[in-house]
């Protein structure tokens, strides 16, 4: 599996980097917005800059909602660096121009995915990446855990030559969704810092550190 963050804080990227199990990152609109990014060209230097730290695909998503616009921003964003992969939504100018794009040699991040249906959609307009969200799913009484392995059966059901699609779990929430993605066998999760980080979180090592430090200061 692999591990992307979702963000996009240069020092939280930079900190996930430094633990060495930093594959990509996924980021949108509205987190460059909290960070105070605005504005295409600000924009456009922040992706530049993620990629700088990280050298794996790195999502970024068009602003367009329309065909022509999303394709026209797609390729733009392509051509900013080697590694972004343009991020779209499933919308019906979403996957056309998923295909477009797919056509031209383009990867492509199909995202707001919330169903088999959807997944499967994308999968044949040929995204590299589907982006279900598992934690938004949970919130409405539903189970994104479900749909993961749902989009997985159906995957599994073809050779790579008719589905070559990679389920990248979104929305994730907490460490349990990781661990239970894995079990599935998703192909990429993207979640928050300290979501990645809780993983090498446990009570028993805690108090197994602490013990080893104090029976250390017998020996100094």
């Amino acid at each position: 599996m692999e591990f992307f963050i979702d963000t996009a804080d240069l020092e939280q990227i930079k900190i996930a980097h430094s633990m060495g199990i930093l594959d990509g990152v996924t980021t949108n609109p509205s987190l460059m917005s909290t960070i105070g990014i605005k504005g295409k060209k600000q924009i456009m230097k922040h992706y530049l800059d993620i990629c700088s730290i990280v050298d794996g695909p790195v999502s970024a998503e068009v602003l367009s909602t329309d065909y022509k616009g999303m394709v026209s921003e797609g390729e733009e964003l392509n051509d900013l660096h080697r590694n972004i992969i343009v991020k779209l939504p499933m919308t019906q100018d979403g996957v056309k121009a998923i295909r477009h794009l797919s056509n031209m040699g383009i990867r492509t991040n199909c995202t707001l995915v919330f169903s088999v249906g959807q997944a499967l959609v994308a999968a044949k307009a040929g995204a590299t990446y589907v982006s279900p969200f598992v934690g938004r799913l949970d919130d409405v009484s539903s189970d994104g855990l479900s749909l993961i392995k749902e989009i997985k059966q159906v995957y599994l059901n073809y050779d790579k030559c008719q589905l070559d699609t990679k389920i990248l779990a979104a929305s994730i929430r907490n460490q349990m969704h990781i661990i239970n993605c894995a079990k599935i066998g998703a192909d990429v999760i993207t979640a928050p810092l300290n979501v990645l980080q809780s993983l090498i979180n446990h009570p028993l090592t805690d108090i197994g550190m602490n013990k080893f430090i104090e029976d250390t200061k017998k020996f100094i």
